[in-house]
């Protein structure tokens, strides 16, 4: 017998559920449109937790510090102690809370009038897109900045990237720079194979897609081996993993500027490898023995044996961030510099 039901088909009624029409059709018939869609749905989420980490990681860790604007850029700084000017400038990823965390601004603001910054993208300072931030670049900023809060003379110190920047500071306007220390730093350009996995957030277009979504992530995962590597053969510090604020190094914004800095690193030395014998000021040179990163012969070594200027201080047994396990090594290079710096202008 035939039912009522197959009657009504035959004669055009459906039952049941109501057919796809729309986007909806479409995209429930194409999985990889389905696919796309997911994934786009996903990145937008990822966006939107990342931005909501960088606000909050910066609401937790608010500026400690003044700021100090030049051509549009405004800079966070720190100042402590008074005496001759020290200038502090970090690594690559890092901030101002790096020093203060190793104990070496409150070592040295007991002598030195301590100006430590974040650099333009890190920490609070800002990095406009407008320009590329080369150490040159860093250097003219600097050097403003330190005119407008009245520092005319100063040593000098860098760690890591910083000491580009030092050393470009030193080679711009050796009048400023009374002596430089240099700790950790790179300065003749190699095969670096890191440099290019980690220049990728740095691609325009490219770069502004996975800094917001894969890169945070990526970055919170590499984290503990970042630290063991950088702080090798040693263990990683507490006062370093409790004073140092690494939510804030996950950001977008400082992966980006992170991202340009490690493209920018073996260009930069090959620009600059030429000259260093133009640096006439004492020179202190600071490296760990065991530096993981960065080799000292290749590098610390060698530039103390072109720089007649120059006094070598291995540290034994310290790795990369020789300024947070041995703080009073980089102090002792610090008198060093300043004592010959004062000899040099018959002070």
């Amino acid at each position: 017998m035939t039912s009522p039901r197959s009657i009504a088909r035959r004669a055009g009624f459906g039952f049941g559920k109501a057919p796809k029409t729309g986007l909806a059709a479409t995209v429930g018939s194409h999985p990889y449109l389905s696919g796309a869609v997911a994934g786009a749905v996903v990145l937008a989420l990822t966006t939107f937790v990342n931005f909501r980490l960088a606000a909050a990681a910066e609401r937790r860790n608010p500026p400690t510090g003044n700021f100090v604007e030049v051509d549009g850029v405004r800079l966070h700084y720190i100042e402590e102690g008074v005496g001759e000017p020290l200038v502090l400038l970090h690594g690559n990823g890092s901030m101002i809370q790096d020093f203060a965390s190793s104990g070496l601004i409150n070592m040295a603001s007991k002598r030195y009038r301590v100006i430590a910054f974040d650099r333009p993208g890190f920490g609070h300072s800002k990095r406009p897109r407008s320009r590329i931030w080369t150490a040159e670049a860093q250097a003219e900023l600097i050097e403003a900045a330190l005119g407008k809060i009245g520092v005319s003379k100063a040593i000098v110190l860098g760690h890591s990237w910083g000491c580009s920047v030092a050393v470009a500071l030193a080679l711009k306007s050796p009048s400023l720079v009374a002596g430089l220390v240099l700790a950790s730093g790179y300065y003749f350009p190699t095969v670096r194979a890191d440099v290019v996995t980690m220049s990728g957030p740095a691609i325009p277009v490219f770069g502004d897609a996975i800094r917001y979504t894969l890169s945070p992530l990526l970055a919170r995962l590499m984290w503990p081996l970042l630290t063991r590597k950088i702080f090798g053969p040693g263990p990683v510090p507490e006062k370093f993993e409790v004073g140092f604020p690494k939510e804030m190094t996950f950001r977008p914004s400082q992966i980006r500027a992170s991202s340009a800095e490690s493209a920018l690193m073996v260009p930069g030395a090959f620009a600059a490898r030429n000259h260093y014998a133009e640096l006439k000021m004492p020179v202190a040179i600071v490296a760990g023995e065991e530096d993981r990163l960065i080799n000292i012969d290749e590098q610390s070594a060698r530039l103390h044996s072109e720089l007649p200027n120059s006094t070598m201080h291995p540290v034994p047994g310290a790795g990369h961030m020789v300024h947070q396990t041995a703080p009073t090594a980089v102090m002792a290079a610090i008198e060093v510099a300043a004592s010959a710096g004062a000899l040099r202008h018959g002070r």
